[in-house]
């Protein structure tokens, strides 16, 4: 056992952890002894004693001091405290009740102003940099509950925070019982002997997050050595302190929910399925039940499980339970279990497990708690073998290799307690509609919510999980490495169950940056004692967790890395994060130049639609990309420069601020798509395609595929072509053209593959028309034009001719269309289209009709203030083709007509010769 100094408070998380030392003693010292006398009655009250009935039902009546009553054992019972709160900035006035405001508990202290009127819109034009203050500040927050006797005749009551953002202390009663400097841990402190009868007051001390650190930082005598950052001393989401998309807002709170359990003689501490052997065949599996006995005596687990609405089956032992924390395991075999697939591999069927605790033997009735977890069963194994190209880094998913298409997720806002179900949902089945099988968690925000990783449980989107640790150096004291194992160890045993999850990652780019600066001019020593500390935490502490609590998920230290192998040109292991593109400001081009394993980050910046950005501007920050408030919502320090630089190579100047708005769009999809469909012809020795990023935090120029407000940029329309199942890529490539098909499919498809060389009025120049076999989990050519047959067939000119390529199924349904042509961007001479529109439909449910008589490239939809799912955006019409866009709204169809409006290419730099015609029919 570890000794604490006397200086310090520690609470053990699930009474099993090793303890966490908190903050010094100087600087508890401005809140010791404070303390204020509760008026008035709370309204929290009703809502303890309401809660308590609902929650424990029947056995309530037990909770009584009549000496029958005391015989029978209790179930747990939990009081959510989400009512009654209260907060303020620290103060120094003797007046105890100054300063209190209602609060929001799960919430944080800049919605707590917002909602009290005294900030303004935090993301309205340049109100960011008017907030900053708020992270120097201390806040406190209170609320009061009622203990009834029945509720102290519990022989536990634990209060349990699943997580206090910011240097915190919490008293109960006015004792200090937690001192944290964690806000990814999980916390449980027994607090029975700190309440009495009647009210009780609850109060959590926020110090500022800045000064905190820095204090922690000076107590550290390595720091200046080595020049870590202040703010990481603090384990909190790095994203808060601003990034290179999102703003500074360093806040505080209770941001994850608070309660208080009441038990007896035992509860599930944790329950867990362990996964050990998967297949199609049976499932060997462990159900692995912790148990928290107050006391030694027999106890009976009862496991019982099933899939959907199926009979359920059981499993049960008698245990004899020791005080503390048990241990029990009840092995499982299911015989042809149904599996859990990926998005585009098969169903995501969840078993539902729950483990029941009985005091006494077999037939007893006198259940003390249950827990229920559904999970997904499958087999999953990172393969890294050696093969022609160095070391393989594939996901193998029920014996499947699986190519990885997606995005990488950062935190859905900069305050975390207002993103909604609705709102995970919308992004993630987005991502699922993209034809997207894999997202990565990124390491510099927060580990997600329970709900997020249960929506990829549904949707069979994999989870490349990071831990949070994101691209800062991290600090190597002793108090450090023992909170970031009992954080890993708190987040893996929230997190194995779900299914999803298919790769435990120790950090985002902290590998890398031991040769980012300042750091290579610093000392040998230093840098030597600084890599041995690195080593030990994520080569070390992290995986060990993993290794323990789940063995059966892969490992990885950092995104990206190549597990320390040394890399060459002949030679690739492991992820790959591409940045010569945007950084470099090197041609999209450059991506084919990469054959990495596994490509966890590459991307572009675009801006979001004219809707989003007037949300968070007036008109006069409108006039361009460069207006005070537009580079406010700019983070990359040239960003705007660089998307301007890049546009010029490809397109002539747009003609107005909406038309540079849209054409930065088209030029983020086809830059991105030029490295998509690179990564996925290179298929197997490339197996993994995660651009940056799905989602903004708020509304923002950013390399998101989806704006603040989910609205679909061109990217991630662009993305659901090239992550097509079937995918057809043309490619020009050593003097031909080359059509590649890539399938993800499982079993072999035949199809039709048409190739016609066009011009851009639809003269077909040249045409191929064969039935084709497609191979399974394989990138192949199947067609190859030279260069010099086609300038034969269409004349020297290639400006203004184009091949497309589709594959067909053989009623001639498409599996995909793609577009490639034989000049630059900047030398081809489109044709201005002319758009002839008409909509159908009525009740919500729409279609519009588009043909154009010549190619009309990234037809872009708008339907001004409407809010509106469209089927498909920023696509193209081959010359006398109609497309089809279905469009699901509220508006009537009359307001369609009056919104709509639709532009091609060329319309982005001049007029269009004649405008579009809309028509509407009933």
């Amino acid at each position: 056992m570890r000794s604490t100094p006397a200086c310090c408070v520690i609470a053990d998380n699930e009474r099993s952890k090793q303890p966490v030392i908190g903050l010094s003693a100087d600087f508890r010292a401005p809140f010791s002894g404070y303390r204020r006398k509760i008026k008035g009655e709370s309204m929290l009250v009703h809502h303890v004693r309401n809660a308590l009935v609902a929650m424990v039902g029947t056995a309530f009546s037990i909770m009584n001091t009549n000496a029958a009553a005391q015989t029978v054992s209790k179930q747990k019972a939990t009081i959510v405290l989400d009512h009654g709160w209260q907060f303020r900035q620290g103060t120094t006035s003797p007046d105890p009740e100054t300063g209190w405001m209602p609060a929001t508990v799960p919430g944080d202290v800049h919605l707590d102003l917002l909602a009290n009127k005294k900030i303004a819109d935090p993301f309205y034009r340049d109100n960011e940099s008017k907030l900053q203050s708020i992270q120097d500040e201390n806040w406190e927050y209170r609320d009061t509950f009622d203990a009834a006797p029945s509720l102290l005749s519990r022989s536990n009551l634990d209060l349990v925070f699943d997580g206090l953002d910011g240097p915190s202390q919490v008293y109960v009663n006015g004792n200090l019982v937690l001192t944290g400097t964690n806000s990814f841990r999980v916390w449980r402190i027994p607090v029975k002997s700190h309440l009495h009868a009647g009210k009780n007051e609850l109060r959590v001390v926020f110090a500022s997050p800045v000064k905190a650190a820095a204090a922690l930082a000076a107590t550290d005598p390595w720091q200046p050595k080595t020049q870590t950052a202040p703010k990481t001393y603090l384990r909190k989401p790095a994203y808060q302190y601003g990034w290179d998309w999102g703003p500074t807002f360093v806040t505080s709170g209770i941001w994850r929910p608070v309660r208080l359990e009441a038990w007896d003689k035992a509860r599930i501490a944790d329950f867990a399925i362990r996964q050990h052997d998967v297949s199609r065949e049976v499932a060997h599996i462990d159900a692995e039940v912790q148990i928290e006995a107050s006391h030694n005596g027999l106890g009976t687990v009862t496991v019982r499980y099933a899939e959907g609405a199926k009979q359920p089956a059981s499993s049960t032992l008698s245990v004899d339970l020791h005080a503390g924390l048990n241990t029990v395991t009840l092995p499982i075999e299911i015989r042809l279990p149904r599996l859990w697939y990926p998005a585009g591999y098969g169903d995501q069927p969840l078993y539902t497990f729950t483990s029941t605790i009985s005091a006494g033997g077999p037939n007893s009735q006198a259940t003390l708690d249950q827990r229920e977890v559904k999970t997904g069963l499958r087999s999953i194994v990172l393969d890294r073998h050696p093969d022609q190209w160095g070391r393989s880094f594939q996901f193998v998913v029920n014996g499947i290799p699986v190519f990885a298409k997606g995005a990488d997720v950062i935190p859905f806002d900069s305050f975390p307690n207002r993103v909604t179900t609705a709102e995970y949902r919308r992004i993630l089945e987005s991502a699922r509609d993209a034809n997207m099988n894999m997202i990565r968690h990124w390491g510099g925000g927060y580990y997600e919510t329970d709900e997020f990783y249960q929506i990829c449980d549904e949707l069979g989107i994999m989870v490349w999980q990071d831990f949070m640790f994101g691209n800062d150096w991290q600090p190597a004291t002793y108090n450090f490495k023992l909170n970031i194992e009992a954080e890993a160890e708190d987040q893996v045993r929230r997190l194995r169950n779900h299914p999803s999850i298919v790769l435990w990652c120790g950090n985002n780019e902290t590998e890398g940056a031991m040769d980012w600066a300042p750091r290579p001019a610093l000392a040998a020593d230093v840098r030597y004692q600084m890599w041995q500390d690195y080593l030990t935490e994520f080569s070390g502490i992290l995986p060990r967790v993993v290794a323990r609590l789940e063995p059966e998920i892969p490992y990885w230290p950092s995104s990206p890395s190549a597990d320390y192998e040394a890399l060459s040109d002949h030679y690739q292991s492991g992820d790959a994060h591409i940045w010569d593109v945007w950084h470099g400001r090197v041609p999209f081009s450059t991506y084919e130049t990469h054959h990495a394993r596994f490509v966890t980050e590459y991307g572009f910046q675009s801006f979001p639609e004219m809707k989003t950005i007037e949300a968070f501007t007036e008109p006069a920050d409108r006039t361009g990309i460069f207006t005070p408030v537009m580079l406010a919502h700019q983070k990359n320090n040239e960003g705007n420069s660089i998307i301007h630089d890049y546009l010029l190579k490809d397109y002539p100047e747009p003609k107005d601020f909406a038309s540079f708005l849209y054409v930065s769009q088209v030029l983020q999809a086809e830059g991105i798509k030029i490295g998509a469909e690179h990564f996925r012809r290179s298929r197997p020795e490339t197996m993994g395609s995660i651009f940056w990023q799905l989602n903004d935090c708020w509304p923002v120029a950013s390399w998101s595929s989806i704006d603040y407000y989910g609205r679909w940029k061109a990217l991630q329309y662009y993305a659901r072509r090239f992550y097509a199942p079937v995918l057809v890529s043309p490619h020009v490539e050593n003097g031909s053209v080359k059509v590649y098909v890539v399938s993800d499919k499982v079993d072999p498809i035949r199809a039709w593959l048409r190739v016609r060389l066009m011009d851009f009025k639809g003269k077909v120049l040249l045409e191929d028309r064969h039935a084709v076999e497609i191979s399974p989990l394989m990138s192949k050519v199947y067609l190859d034009w030279n260069l010099k047959k086609l300038a034969d067939a269409g004349g020297a000119d290639t400006s203004s001719v184009f091949v497309v390529a589709e594959l067909m199924d053989h009623e001639e349904n498409p599996y995909s269309r793609n577009l490639v042509y034989l000049s630059p961007t900047k030398e081809i001479h489109l044709i201005p289209a002319q758009l002839n529109t008409e909509i159908t439909g009525k009740n919500g449910n729409y279609k519009i009709h588009i043909t154009s008589p010549v190619l009309a490239r990234d037809v872009y939809l708008s339907l001004g203030a409407i809010d509106a799912k469209l089927s498909d955006n920023y696509f193209d019409i081959l010359p006398g083709d109609s497309v089809a866009v279905t469009v699901t709204s509220n508006a009537t169809l009359a307001e369609l007509k009056a919104q709509l409006k639709i532009i091609s290419l060329t319309d982005a730099f001049s007029a269009p010769s004649q405008p579009a015609t809309v028509t509407a029919a009933h």
